[in-house]
């Protein structure tokens, strides 16, 4: 219950946090969607069966939550008190109580996103790119930009590959060029970050049980095996992935007997969802990225042919997609092949799921560790592209795509480097810089004009994909708190699986297909157009989940409770007394 309580407090504060960079409106309402996420969260399956046992993992997550919603609070305002500083330092020691990994989401985690939040207040003023024909001068002039603060962050559904490369290269250009204004802001999580030295010191290590089974060591098969773990616990979340299969399957079959209406037709499944304006800064004629490179009818001097080039390659965004995928998978076989560590403890315990999992896949065959590289590959693009919402990296998005249906297209912080002004767009975003929203300066009209639109659309505030920064901080945090343990235990997934989950923006039932496609099939039949309603306005994936996350608590239950066994040795010896053993995670 409490567990519930902190993930919904947390998930209102990222929907806030989202809503109010793009509007000057605060957002107090508590959503549909927080609600059940909440639910769902607390029962994933490995938090529900340990809350019965005496493990640390659901006070220790209870702990990071704590932590990461005065982080969320944090970041709401400009800049915290020292009171707060204080307690953030406190709230940060009392997680590593618990689990010394921690310290990888308290410092890593929260410490890099509040160094973000410290470079977007910044704010500098916004001004037209000029025309730049050299690239030098191109690189020149957007380092200067980066160095005040006009970072490129896109949301996570406008990310390419170069977006992640240019976005890490901006926010580490701003912060060394402002490290006063940073560290004002990340002082809390450096002071955490000594505490912990300064423990690991006097302690000789890392590990206060059992040092000589529990050796830090790099082990990055974590970072692949961490992608299945997300897609079997999140599985009724892909659905999505599997609207384009039943679009064929339907293309495939004959259509002659396919119901029709001769009732008011449905809207259609690409039309535009209820919305409410974000900025009414944007102008006429302004683009995004893609449509920034375009061609005008005024005539500007020929740029030089390295500039010409570096436009060309970053203007075509599928040349990096293949890549990308090219350099993942052979990456993921590097680490196969020189990295794959059985630890002696995943072996030796028959009780835990991971034995089996290890004996009938990896410790089968040589070539299975291999062909595992295709599933490790595919989860990891449904975990991602499902956290970024519809993404055109992974998709080709319509009008009905959760994100665009709010006028989102057009966001802050969008600074790409290879962007160069031919006279379509003097700037790649119209919309201003996010300020902070002060009671005094709330205006009465807005907050019923929000209210409305929320009546009208309950998704409004959550179908909002976070940045590219904190998809990047939460990799990070992610490998560092796995990377080093040479068990592969699902226990150690759950604050990523918990801190990803929150992240997860809702999805409206849509699809990418034309007028013969299942959703426009259901928005155009008379008895499933209520259904298609209705789930126009809540995330159909919730309802799933929640009777996913039962089956296997369900499940898991079961087999706990009437399914012992007794240890024996080979040769038939009794072994542990006789003591019943049981299944578990």
């Amino acid at each position: 219950m409490i567990l519930a309580f902190l993930v919904l407090k947390c998930r209102r504060e990222i929907e806030a946090s989202l809503y109010e960079a793009h509007a000057s409106t605060r957002l107090r309402n508590t959503s549909q969607y927080a609600v059940h996420t909440a639910l769902n969260i607390a029962l994933f399956p490995l938090l529900f069966f340990f809350s019965g046992l005496y493990y640390t993992d659901v006070v220790s997550t209870a702990a990071v939550l704590v932590a990461y919603l005065n982080h969320l609070k944090r970041i709401g305002r400009d800049r915290s008190s020292a009171l707060n500083d204080l307690t953030t330092i406190f709230l940060g020691i009392v997680t590593l109580f618990f689990r010394q990994t921690n310290v990888f989401w308290v410092v890593v985690y929260m410490g890099g996103l509040e160094a973000v939040h410290a470079v977007k207040t910044l704010r500098p003023e916004q001004v037209d790119q000029p025309v730049i024909l050299t690239l030098f001068r191109q690189i020149k002039y957007f380092a200067w930009r980066y160095s005040l603060g006009d970072v490129h962050d896109p949301p996570l559904h406008m990310m390419w590959p170069d977006d992640m490369l240019f976005c890490a290269l901006s926010l580490g250009i701003a912060a060394i060029c402002n490290p006063i204004h940073v560290i004002r802001q990340i002082w809390p999580y450096v002071a955490v970050l000594v505490s912990f030295g300064g423990f690991v010191a006097w302690n000789g290590g890392v590990v206060l049980g059992d040092k000589s089974n529990h050796v830090a060591t790099i082990h990055l098969p974590q970072m692949l095996y961490i992608w299945p773990f997300f897609a079997f616990f999140s599985l009724p979340l892909l659905v999505p992935y599997a609207l384009p299969i039943i679009n064929i399957g339907l293309r495939i079959l004959p259509q002659a007997g396919s119901p029709t209406s001769t009732s008011k037709p449905a809207p259609e499944a690409n039309a535009e969802p209820a919305s409410f304006s974000f900025s009414k800064s944007r102008r006429s004629g302004s683009s995004d990225k893609d449509s920034a490179t375009g061609s005008s009818d005024r005539k500007y001097p020929r740029p030089s042919k390295p500039l010409e080039i570096a436009s060309f390659i970053f203007g075509i965004k599928l040349i990096f997609w293949p890549l990308y995928l090219l350099a993942t998978i052979v990456l993921s076989l590097a680490i196969v092949r020189y990295n794959t560590i059985i630890h002696p403890f995943t072996l030796a315990d028959n009780r835990h799921y991971m034995f089996y999992i290890f004996r009938y896949t990896i410790r089968r065959a040589s070539w299975i560790r291999y062909a595992l590289v295709v599933p490790y590959t595919l989860s990891r693009w449904m975990t991602w592209g499902t956290v970024a919402g519809c993404s055109r990296f992974f998709t080709i998005h319509t009008r009905a795509c959760s994100v665009y249906g709010n006028g989102t297209g057009n966001p802050p912080f969008l600074s790409h480097p290879m962007v160069t002004n031919v006279g379509f767009s003097p700037r790649q975003t119209y919309t201003p810089f996010p300020t902070e929203i002060t009671e005094n300066s709330q205006d009465t009209s807005k907050d019923q004009e929000l209210s409305k639109a929320l009546e009208d659309d309950p998704l409004l505030a959550s179908v909002i994909p976070a940045s590219t920064s904190t998809g990047l901080i939460f990799l990070l945090a992610t490998t560092l708190s796995l990377m080093t343990a040479p068990l592969v235990e699902p226990r150690y997934f759950i604050i990523p699986w918990v801190m990803w989950r929150l992240l997860v923006p809702a999805w409206r039932l849509h699809d990418h297909g034309g007028y013969s496609d299942i959703a426009s099939r259901l928005s155009n039949h008379p008895k499933t157009r209520p259904l298609f309603e209705f789930f126009q306005h809540y995330d159909l994936r919730l309802i799933i989940e929640t009777f996913w996350f039962i089956a296997i608590n369900v499940a898991t239950g079961y087999i706990f409770l009437t399914k012992p066994y007794i240890w024996k040795a080979e040769d038939g010896t009794v072994l542990d007394d006789g003591r019943l053993q049981r299944f578990m995670w």
